[in-house]
């Protein structure tokens, strides 16, 4: 141990001297955010090496050279068969390598760096009517240095090919030290490469004509075939999809293609999955630019909405000039495939089209977590053999044998994918945790590699073999094959230093899974976790690194995740900190268990804005999960004591008590008065652990509670009841809701009930990991709220955040007690309530546009098609803000926060309202965003409730 420490501090002090403008990184964090990519495998790394220019790389992989340490190059981590993972040096080229340096219209080339990311290159294209034609699910994060690396593909391969088909041009450099040019005749070559591969293509002529299946989506193994003197000797596509084993990619020349004039999505419906199969490549000859297929079982009952009648589901995009172009062209395609379909549905609007693609898009990560007839929790599914590939007319035959193989092993799984090219995406519910589901899963990965051989099929149709599939390729290829590619990769690395074990002599399928350094029992914690067993190692392998959140742009009313957009930095994803509480678990590298600075600080910049419990994929919850650490971190255990908590969990985690307090005692006006003389100010904030950036807000000298009390006549009022809840907020903070909301329920024709004791979510303490207090606060709700509950009236809370943790955190933390769930089921919106409650009354016409926030919450947990629906029947037109406003609760009024706050802020919501029209009605039911947008812009905004009251009679 001692000697492997020694050897890591000699390299890294090594690599510090000779890499001059990246950084080189051996920290703890650093090397457990790159042990796993968006496979089943996992290696720990020595360091990780960041480079800034091409000398940078050089300069590493010398050094690793001499020092005999493997390298692996990474983009985005998302390849699903083990090759963005490593044991030595990983080279992250996605911090600084990630230019489009030339683009040519006339040519149609562009010149990127390997950590380009694909929309970048994709929206600098779009300028001139062109784009990069493979396109991967991951397009919004995957590099181009990953896609050649893994000969990457995508849904419009049918017409634009895969990557291979889309190179130009390659820079590379060697393990060796040697620089290459790679094109077609190979004359940037390395004399000395370029002559062993020619003796080699020459002794093998009639073996490399004959022994490569035909079909569009051929990955498995090294592109041989590409040398031969008959397809111009293609150094560059030979090069694509080695996974990093030859070389490591510096700078490529990219193909680009004309983007059609328009589109139209043509959605066609089948009865069942083989008939969709059957059917797809028959549709080819009607040039579609893409053939994707879906399954029932993979679309939930919101999304089967959208969808044509049928039991699965083949999406094909139509090209044309123009509109009416694509339209003809999309009813003629309809036109022949109405003999075996069930039923059709054209999308001709952008918004439409995209909405369907996402069902497509997150069929990877869905596909993880199955939720099955009587099961109450998901199943874990996973990659492995998640792409093969077949000619497209042996699809529907391939998947009955598949379905076939799938239950002959008591194993599930839901096909999807590219059809039109007989590419199949599955993930599989494999026990990769025990001995015996291990077992299985080699001795069923045998069995279809066989399958797909025996149906003339690709083990890899767009994801590459990497370590999942590379020790099946004699099985494929036949080992006089694989054993050109073991020579042809010593030609090119004869010290065997890029990417060892992947694609050529392989580690073993069943080696490195990242699920064996785990715990085999239920850790001990405070939620329930109900989804997942109540194992939270099962909630953190929810993530399986497709990196959805890594997007550096949300779209449209996306969330997650706003620190990553904010800072760019892995850690702050959530795949990030899931990684970092995945190697927590594991106890390996992060070695303190709760303790760990290295989970914490990750955890810092979480904002518990839930946004991935609805964006994620997989459902991943990183806000429970942060207040779970918390709560852990500062409590502590028998064998480490918990840290001192900061102030500000004090300050902001108490926060009702403080505001009850001071509405108790009367203070409000001195409190006020206080914050309004800078000194004070800055000392309250110093000594609460507040930003000083920020200001104190005013608080109201009538809390909601008190005006109600002397409402006339509340007693005796009519019409149907309903529990109107005074959260904390609006209680305290802002009772103009409060007062709002009776208003307008009382022209719906409806009763407001108020507790006459005070009720509170907890949320302030969850959110602060202060879960015994939070827990004893939510039961002493449910024993005031239990009257109410008992007669079975729906509960109204103005407040979002409270709205959402009634209805999700309640519950998991107090699993124990039946009344939590029926809080749960009873709690509404301000437009859910009215809607449900209130169905013929009219809302007063408002007929303004609107900007503003919809809650990260309420997004995440609850939804707004409700508020959606009030908004129009009012006359308020157009959309909220996606992301997150950036203040999040607690989260930017603590020390520390506020510049990830304010670029949160920035992100989307204020360039917003200051591209707002003059007289836009500026919304936010949250207080929070109320508040950010007060301070960082001067931006007046109201509830909903406010806005519908104030026109009320008019």
């Amino acid at each position: 141990m001692a000697e492997a420490r020694e050897r890591a501090t000699d390299l890294e002090r090594a690599l510090r001297a000779a890499v001059r403008g990246g950084e080189v990184e051996f920290g703890v964090q650093d090397r457990a955010l790159m042990t796993m990519d968006a496979s089943n495998y996992r290696r720990v790394p020595l360091g990780v090496v960041a480079p800034r220019d091409d000398d940078d790389v050089a300069a590493a992989l010398a050094v690793c050279r001499e020092q005999g340490v493997p390298v692996v190059a990474r983009g985005a981590g998302t390849s699903i068969a083990g090759q963005a993972t490593g044991a030595g040096v990983v080279l992250d080229f996605t911090r600084h390598l990630r230019a489009v340096e030339r683009l040519d219209p006339d040519s149609r080339t562009a010149v990127v760096r390997p950590g380009v990311i694909l929309d970048d290159l994709r929206g600098a294209a779009g300028a001139f009517g062109l784009t990069f034609g493979p396109d991967p699910s991951t397009h919004s994060r995957c590099t181009l240095g990953g896609m050649i690396g893994n000969n990457s593909c995508g849904s419009h391969s049918v017409a634009w090919g895969t990557t291979a088909d889309n190179v130009r041009e390659l820079e590379v450099l060697t393990y060796g030290g040697e620089r290459a040019r790679l094109a077609r005749g190979g004359d940037g070559v390395p004399e000395r490469l370029r002559t062993a591969a020619r003796s080699l293509v020459q002794g093998e002529l009639a073996r490399l004509r004959t022994g490569f299946p035909e079909l569009p989506r051929r990955i498995s193994g090294y592109a041989l075939d590409e040398l031969l003197p008959e397809k111009g000797e293609d150094w560059a596509r030979a090069f694509t999809g080695s996974e990093g084993t030859l070389g490591v990619l510096t700078r490529a020349t990219v193909g680009l293609v004309p983007t059609p004039g328009a589109r139209v999505l043509a959605v066609l419906g089948y009865a069942d999955e083989s008939a969709a199969a059957e059917a797809a490549a028959g549709l080819l000859p009607y040039g579609p630019l893409t053939v994707e297929g879906m399954a029932n079982d993979l679309v939930g009952d919101a999304a089967r909405a959208s969808l044509p009648r049928g039991g699965a589901w083949l999406f094909v995009e139509v090209g044309g000039d123009d509109a009416a172009h694509a339209l003809s062209e999309a009813e003629a395609l309809c036109r022949a495939a109405r003999e075996d379909s069930t039923d059709h549905r054209l999308v001709t609007e952008a918004a439409g089209q995209r909405a369907l693609w996402r069902i497509r898009e997150d069929a990877s990560g869905t596909a993880t977590r199955l939720r099955l007839p009587g099961m109450a929790e998901d199943a874990e599914a996973w990659p492995g053999w998640e792409d093969c590939a077949v000619p497209p007319e042996r699809l529907g035959a391939y998947l009955r044998d598949f379905r076939k193989l799938l239950r002959e092993y008591g194993l599930r799984g839901l096909p999807y994918g590219h059809f039109g090219d007989g590419c199949i995406h599955v993930r599989i519910d494999f026990d990769l945790m025990g001995e015996a589901g291990i077992a299985t899963f080699r001795e069923f990965s045998t069995a279809l590699a066989d399958t797909v051989v025996a149906h003339g099929g690709s083990l890899s149709g767009e994801h590459g073999d990497g370590q999942a599939r590379a020790e099946m390729l004699p099985r494929m290829y036949g080992p006089e094959m694989v054993g050109l590619f073991n020579r042809f990769k010593d030609l090119w690395d004869p010290a065997g230093g890029l990417n060892p074990g992947m694609l050529v002599r392989p580690e073993p399928i069943d080696a490195n899974l990242r699920f064996a350094p785990l715990p085999r029992t239920p850790v001990d914690v405070e939620f329930g976790y109900p989804h997942d067993g109540g194992d939270f190692s099962a909630a953190v392998r929810r993530c399986v690194g497709v990196a959805k959140c890594r997007n550096e742009t949300a779209s449209g009313a996306s969330v997650m995740c706003p620190s990553f957009r904010a800072t760019g930095e892995e850690k702050h994803s959530t795949r990030g900190r899931a990684r970092l509480l995945h190697e927590m678990l594991a106890g390996e590298v992060v070695t303190r268990g709760w303790q760990s600075k290295e989970v914490h600080d990750a955890l810092d910049l979480c904002l518990s804005c839930k946004g991935c419990k609805s964006d994620c994929p997989v459902g991943v919850d990183m806000a429970t999960y942060k207040a779970e650490f918390l709560h852990h971190y500062h409590e502590g255990d028998a064998r480490n004591p918990g840290k001192a908590r900061p102030m500000a969990h004090y300050s902001m985690g108490w926060l009702p008590r403080w505001l009850r307090l001071a509405a108790a005692t009367r203070s409000v006006p001195l409190l006020n008065a206080g914050a309004r003389v800078p000194p004070l100010a800055a000392l309250a904030k110093r000594l609460g652990g507040l930003a000083p950036e920020r200001d104190i807000p005013a608080l109201p000298r009538t809390p909601f509670t008190h005006w109600w009390r002397k409402q006339p006549g509340r007693e005796r009022a009519s019409g149907t009841p309903v529990v109107l809840w005074p959260d904390t907020f609006t209680n305290y903070l802002s009772p103009e809701a409060g007062s709002a909301a009776v208003r307008v329920f009382q022209d719906a024709g409806l009763r407001p009930v108020v507790p006459p004791k005070q009720v509170c979510c907890g949320l302030t303490y969850v959110s602060t990991g202060q879960l015994d207090r939070a827990r004893a606060v939510m039961r002493r709700t449910l024993d005031r709220i239990e009257p109410a509950l008992d007669a079975g009236l729906p509960i109204a809370v103005l407040e979002p955040p409270c709205a959402a943790a009634l209805r999700s955190d309640v519950p998991e933390l107090l699993g124990d007690d039946p009344r939590a769930a029926r809080l749960a089921r009873a709690v509404r919106t301000f437009a859910q309530t009215l809607e449900e409650q209130a169905p013929d009354w009219a809302p007063p016409r408002v007929d303004r546009p609107v900007a503003g926030q919809t809650h990260c919450h309420q997004h995440a947990v609850i939804g707004d098609a409700a508020d959606r629906r009030l908004r129009e029947r009012a006359g308020l037109t157009g959309d909220l803000s996606g992301g997150c406003c950036g203040l999040a609760g607690n989260f930017g009024f603590e020390k520390g926060h506020y510049a990830v706050s304010a670029a949160c802020a920035e992100d989307q919501l204020l360039p917003s309202l200051r591209a707002a029209a003059p007289g836009t009605e500026v919304l936010a039911d949250g207080y929070s965003c109320r508040t950010q947008m007060d301070q960082l812009g001067g931006h007046r905004s109201r509830h909903l409730a406010e806005v519908l009251a104030a026109h009320l009679h008019r």
